[in-house]
């Protein structure tokens, strides 16, 4: 069995409280420990529950099992280590698992999409942990308090990334609970807020290290390392705004004359968004260097928006970018376009084909939520993995002007003014797909 870092007092207070609280919760900033601790909390209590069936959950099955089965290696395979077995109750997936009070049965179930609520009916939990529960469903969440309710031993574990101080979360579940439990210090409501700092397995020199990729005047310095409740307002990336040559490059020092391209680049990648009425279509094209690690905007061209525009024009000017992207730069190991329209992208296979360039490598772009992109964009950008040819004048127009949506938080406002929007998309398009081959560079 692998031990988890030494808990601090305040996480060993939590765990403490956790044996007389039934509802306990932890918040707070990225690699603060949150999952270890509450993993270790909900198998603690595990241990000696009376009840046979027990929940944990996610946003879907996959993140249960990462988060809470298997969370980094200290999570409940670990702790039950030789105890448990991946098997069936009644045709619904569980772990069985050997404790001192005989053998329980854990399901688990996704929880983020509207009906999800309707996949953990049937069951009295004994306890039940959701990871991330801000980011599941409403009505999910309720759900499992009620489905807990007749527990011979009542206690639901969440843990959660701080969003907006008036995000539903906090205004409709978590305030009421906290003021219940200052009217009442019996009521049962146990929490904690964690920051990195109070994870034992991270050195001071380590934290030191990852505190230099976060921009601290950047909505993600005060979430996601203080930990705090803030809401993304204003320019989404203001230092870019005022310090643009710190991110921009000038080609000429990449070319040599007669020799001509002096860099070496992995692979490049081509990211195209079609336009509509009052849209323009954009193309972008992405170097990458070092296998995955530094990215380069290397070149963008669009097509002026107008009323309409036809299959022909669109497969004339994506033939001339992408003729002139391979003669200056390399071959374009995917052309990822706006899996929205599956008729254009057709087109453009069919362009390239019949001009003998390669076709098979268009693709419908792989799409992630769309608060990750910014989030994505500003840790390459803060840590220099990430620089734009001066020539790709719109993209740099579009990152000193994208803002935040005022009423969805943590999405960029899709107002499309100036099409700043166009040119981000077909950007975003260029890495979003291999973002976790990204990441693993972090």
């Amino acid at each position: 069995m692998n031990k988890p870092a030494p808990f601090n007092r305040k996480q060993k207070n939590y765990l403490k409280n956790t044996f007389h609280s039934w509802y306990n919760v932890i918040e707070g900033g990225k690699r603060g420990s949150k999952n270890v601790l509450n993993t270790y909390c909900f198998c603690v209590n595990l241990e000696t529950h009376p009840d046979k069936f027990h929940l944990i959950a996610g946003v879907d099955q996959a993140s249960a099992r990462i988060n809470i089965g298997d969370c980094n290696g200290f999570g409940l395979f670990n702790y039950y280590e030789g105890r448990y077995r991946v098997g069936k109750y009644e045709n619904r997936d569980c772990y069985y698992i050997q404790t001192k009070a005989g053998e329980k049965v854990v399901f688990f179930a996704g929880g983020k999409k509207k009906g999800s609520e309707n996949d953990i009916h049937g069951y009295t939990y004994g306890m039940a942990y959701v990871t991330e529960a801000n980011l599941c469903y409403k009505g999910f969440l309720q759900e499992v308090f009620d489905r807990t309710v007749s527990s011979s031993n009542r206690k639901v574990f969440h843990d959660l990334n701080p969003l907006e101080a008036d995000h539903w979360y906090y205004t409709d579940i978590l305030n009421f609970h906290e003021k219940q439990q200052k009217t009442d210090d019996t009521y049962g409501f146990n929490y904690l807020h964690t920051t990195l700092v109070d994870n034992g397995s991270l050195s001071d020199d380590k934290i030191r290290e990852i505190l230099k990729t976060y921009d601290k005047d950047s909505l993600w310095y005060r979430r996601d390392i203080k930990g705090g409740r803030e809401r993304a307002e204003g320019l989404v990336f203001p230092y870019f705004a005022d310090n643009v040559e710190n991110y921009i490059f000038d080609e000429k020092a990449m070319f040599k004359e007669g020799v001509g391209l002096t860099e070496r680049f992995t692979r490049f990648i081509m990211g195209v968004d079609f336009g509509d009425n009052g849209s323009v279509y954009s193309f972008t094209f992405t170097g990458f260097k070092n296998d995955w690690y530094d990215l380069r905007v290397l070149e963008e061209h669009n097509i002026p928006k107008g009323n309409e525009i036809s299959s022909r024009t669109l497969s004339i000017e994506f033939v001339k970018f992408y003729k002139s992207c391979m003669l200056k730069w390399g071959y374009p190991e995917w052309i990822f376009c706006d899996s929205a329209s599956n008729t254009l992208i057709n087109t453009l296979r069919e362009a390239a084909q019949e001009e003998g360039l390669p076709y098979t490598n268009i693709a419908p772009v792989k799409k992630n939520e769309l608060s990750e992109r910014p989030e994505m964009v500003d840790y390459l950008l803060v840590t220099g993995r990430l620089q734009i040819n001066k020539r790709c004048k719109n993209l740099i127009n579009a990152l000193k002007n994208l803002v935040w949506d005022e009423k969805k938080p943590n999405i960029p406002e899709d107002e499309n003014k100036g099409n700043i929007n166009d040119y981000w998309d077909s950007f975003c398009y260029t890495f979003i797909t291999h973002e976790g081959y990204i990441n693993l560079r972090r």
